[in-house]
């Protein structure tokens, strides 16, 4: 396929504001494509590269060559070589990228290169959102939806989805399972406002503590371990000692969900960047070991043995679970319908440090890849998880380093929708690793801002939400905070727009 023909339908796709229309025209180009096109034109389509980064840098897209004639590139031209341009690294790799990043465009014709440019940048905004593309693979393949989101739920990724799904219909879709060593996408909870909120939606419920430290899934299947992160980022040698933590389990093959937290020697939670950095990092890890040791919390199982467990009860998957997890690897637990005792173990977990507690039915199913109703989260403060758009250099003691951060929330039609600037709570060290690190992601540079690729996830903490018409949204942050950046979050996974302004009419 050409890349003109995506090209094409990206731009229908943004000029349709009708969901029903930007499903039929994305399924239409599907059942056109070849089965090795299928993934990446899923990816182009949802505003994604396969590659996620490719290196190439705001001066590479602002210096192209000028639109080609004809039409000529195809879907595997591009991937092959943005695949190439992403794994280029060492001496001379900058001016290689730059010397391929010209030839491709050079190839390119006027609507290509805009894709092309959209796609590099991240600021392709056709209103294609995974749902949208969830839709249009079911439609395309003449399948049911609900077999298109299970299966994407179990492989983490729907490219392999869409071209099992278009190649092999239902039976293709039925072969995505769990399976132990390839992670599935963490079910995500919701926010509650406080612990009447959560008790008032499920109830009776668990009560468990909300700890601040990294999401980990862990699959075991005899001696073989592997430890993948939310992002589901393999991170097995980094964490020695959850690999031990596992082997000591009185089971052959178990998958379990919990939490990753460098804890001090009374049980408090080390900060935030400690826990981050073990897991972030593959450079001496004995030393880190000794130095921050991390300590896993489990409160959920999805496989044990030879039985597959997503589809029972929480309280089954939990009894399971304590079957074969000790009370001292699992996350601490509280069932109750009383609202004075669920407040009280609130309470306690945040005395104790940690960030609030998860209410959860008793009766939910585990939702791979889904924030749905039965899992709700309550925490003391207001927190956001928004992508940075850009950031301002800094004055006085802060010459030198991106100090004000332009934040967006995610708008569901595409892109982001920007709430405000802070330059609060960052420490020396946090602004050193922000500038080099959004310097990598810039697209343009002036001498006042640095306006970069919306790929960078932080946790901003806020005293509340204002109507302001300063910003397109028409809210502002009041007091925002940056807490700590989530480089295990993608910039999908941002809040929305629409949780925000919900805030200001709370």
């Amino acid at each position: 396929m050409l890349l003109a023909r995506v090209a094409a339908t990206s731009a229908d796709v943004a000029a349709t504001s009708a969901r029903s229309a930007k499903v039929a025209l994305i399924a239409a180009c599907l059942r056109e494509a070849a089965p090795a096109e299928v993934a990446p034109l899923v990816a182009y389509l949802s505003g994604d590269l396969p590659q996620r980064r490719t290196g190439v840098g705001w001066a590479s897209l602002r210096d192209t060559p000028a639109p080609a004639g004809p039409a000529t590139l195809t879907i595997g031209e591009v991937d092959a070589l943005l695949t190439t341009i992403a794994e280029l690294a060492g001496p001379g790799s900058q001016a290689e990228r730059a010397r391929l990043v010209g030839e491709l465009f050079g190839r390119a014709n006027e609507p290509e290169q805009h894709l092309l440019r959209g796609l590099l940048s991240g600021e392709l905004r056709q209103g294609a959102l995974e749902g949208v593309m969830v839709d249009a693979v079911a439609r395309a393949a003449g399948v049911p939806l609900a077999d298109v989101r299970r299966a994407a739920m179990m492989r983490g990724a729907l490219g392999p989805v869409a071209e099992a799904a278009l190649a092999d219909g239902v039976a293709g879709l039925a072969a995505f399972r769990l399976v132990v060593g390839q992670p599935v996408q963490p079910m995500l909870a919701s926010p509650a406002t406080d612990i009447a909120d959560a008790l008032g939606r499920v109830s009776p419920a668990a009560v468990e503590w909300k700890l601040d430290g990294i999401r980990v899934q862990v699959h075991r299947d005899g001696e073989d371990v592997a430890i993948f992160t939310r992002s589901l980022e393999d991170i097995t040698g980094r964490l020695p000692e959850i690999v031990d933590a596992v082997m000591s389990l009185p089971v052959r093959t178990i998958v379990l969900d919990g939490e990753a937290i460098a804890l001090y020697e009374d049980g408090r939670p080390r900060p935030f960047q400690q826990t981050g950095s073990r897991t972030s990092s593959r450079v001496d890890v004995a030393k880190a070991r000794a130095t921050a040791p991390v300590s896993p919390y489990f409160f959920d199982v999805l496989r044990l043995d030879d039985s597959e467990l997503l589809g029972l009860p929480g309280s089954e998957r939990f009894a399971a679970l304590s079957s074969v997890v000790p009370q001292a690897l699992r996350v601490p637990r509280l069932v109750t319908a009383d609202q004075a005792q669920a407040s009280g173990f609130l309470d306690d977990a945040i005395g104790r440090g940690h960030e609030g507690v998860v209410v959860k039915s008793l009766d939910a199913t585990y939702d791979a890849g889904r924030r749905g109703a039965g899992w709700l989260k309550v925490k003391p403060r207001h927190t956001l998880d928004l992508v940075v758009l850009a950031a301002e250099w800094g004055h006085g003691r802060r010459r030198g380093w991106l100090s004000n951060l332009h934040l967006g929330a995610r708008d569901p039609a595409g892109g982001f929708v920007m709430l405000g600037k802070t330059f609060k709570g960052l420490t020396d060290a946090m602004l050193t690793w922000q500038t080099e690190r959004l310097l990598e992601l810039a697209v343009e540079r002036t001498d006042w801002v640095v306006q970069v690729r919306p790929e960078l996830v932080v946790e901003i903490a806020f005293d509340g939400v204002q109507t302001s018409p300063r910003y397109p949204g028409g809210v502002a942050l009041r007091f925002a905070r940056v807490l700590r950046y989530r480089e295990d979050k993608r910039a999908a996974e941002a809040d929305l727009i629409g949780a925000v302004q919900a805030l200001r009419r709370a």
